[in-house]
């Protein structure tokens, strides 16, 4: 394990790929080519992550105890058995909760900012909660 501490806020900032790998998995399972597939759709194609890329990150982050292997298979007829599928851990869960607060933060400073005021969107009636 890289990071000897369970606390979620000592491991944040996350990189781009490891955030997003981890909103990817906090719907449930998914395999690999799954989570390419859905990073490449919610990011607009902005974020598109390679194998090596996927792989590398998938690994630290199992190590890091932030996802887990799954062992419940879809139905063999429906699914290549090649195919390795991922979950969250509670960790993991408290650690992409951990990263979406820092960066609500940093977007409310943004938005402080005089001389960015109107070159960032106003925040929806969602976000004004």
């Amino acid at each position: 394990m890289r990071y000897p501490t369970h606390n979620p806020e000592e491991r944040v900032p996350l990189t781009p790929a490891v955030f997003h790998i981890l909103l990817s998995l906090a719907d449930g399972e998914r395999h690999g080519y799954s989570i390419m597939r859905d990073i490449a759709t919610h990011t607009k194609g902005k974020l598109r992550l390679g194998p090596a890329t996927l792989y590398r990150s998938i690994k630290h982050l199992v190590e890091d105890g932030l996802i887990e292997e799954s062992d419940v298979r879809p139905d063999p007829a429906l699914d290549d058995e090649r195919r390795h599928y991922y979950r969250l851990t509670e960790l993991g869960r408290q650690v992409v909760v951990a990263e979406v607060q820092r960066l609500e933060e940093a977007l409310v400073v943004a938005r402080s900012r005089q001389g960015l005021r109107g070159l960032l969107a106003a925040p929806s009636n969602e976000e004004a909660r």
